[in-house]
């Protein structure tokens, strides 16, 4: 286990050291590919808790690891109807200089339909939904419209140099009392084995990603402070520049 002084500063021979077990090192895009996950907690009890699944052996990314539901975005997210876009604060966090407005609409909205896919959870309104987008037919099918308002920007990490696969990834939150529906027998995908809620100090010590470690760990901090994560709020953003991780605020 990577102990938790953190993953910045690192070389990317310690990186690479560190994170052996989470990642197919070997030659890989030269870009990462713009993905998302979303990080769901409960706060109904004393311990929040956020909800996990173990991603099969047989990826290439991650084999066996505790995750957060989520994966590549798809530009077609963006021509989506939603009932409520992203809050101006966070939707400002989103946008960069290689990530337009619609590009953040379709980053989040992957991290909803990702949700759905590999848990059978869906985010939005209880209402009259209708799309030929056959991604989004288990919308339709439950009457949910997609809605971003209540989502917020919490991390954001590039997967270093040397990985058979690269994303640019966006650890997007919601909360539980948030969901529309939740299905019982869980997505139409068989991405991940399981699906676990888990105290976030319980979910630290599983076997998680070492990126994953160090996003819970600011995510605990953000919450002890801000326990609402009301809009804007700091939201880290790791990646290697000149051989060594870096740590940064957005």
């Amino acid at each position: 286990m990577t102990k938790q002084r953190g993953l910045a500063g690192m070389s990317r021979a310690e990186l690479d050291h560190a994170e052996r077990k989470d990642f197919a090192l070997g030659s890989g895009p030269l870009r990462p590919r713009d993905a998302a996950t979303l990080i769901l907690l409960d706060t109904s009890g004393q311990e929040v808790r956020v909800l996990m699944g173990r991603r099969h052996m047989k990826h290439a990314f991650m084999p066996g690891k505790f995750v957060f539901p989520g994966g590549r975005t798809d530009p077609a997210d963006s021509r989506i109807p939603i009932a409520a876009g992203l809050h101006p604060a966070e939707e400002s966090k989103l946008i960069g200089k290689r990530t337009s407005p619609t590009r953040a609409r379709a980053i989040a909205l992957s991290a909803v339909r990702e949700t759905y896919e590999e848990a059978g959870i869906l985010l939005g309104r209880k209402a009259e939904f209708a799309t030929s987008k056959p991604d989004w037919q288990g919308f339709v099918e439950n009457q949910v419209f997609p809605a971003l308002d209540n989502l917020r920007f919490v991390a954001r990490a590039i997967t270093p140099p040397g990985r058979v696969r690269r994303f640019d990834t966006r650890f997007i939150a919601a909360f539980r009392h948030d969901i529309a529906v939740e299905l019982p027998e869980g997505g139409p995908t068989n991405e991940l084995e399981e699906l676990v809620w888990l105290p976030i100090r319980d979910a630290k010590e599983a076997d998680i990603p070492a990126i994953t470690r160090s996003v819970l760990a600011d995510l605990e901090t953000r919450l002890a402070n801000d326990p609402q994560l009301s809009p804007g709020g700091d939201v880290p953003f790791y990646y290697m520049r000149h051989n060594r991780f870096q740590r940064v605020i957005l």
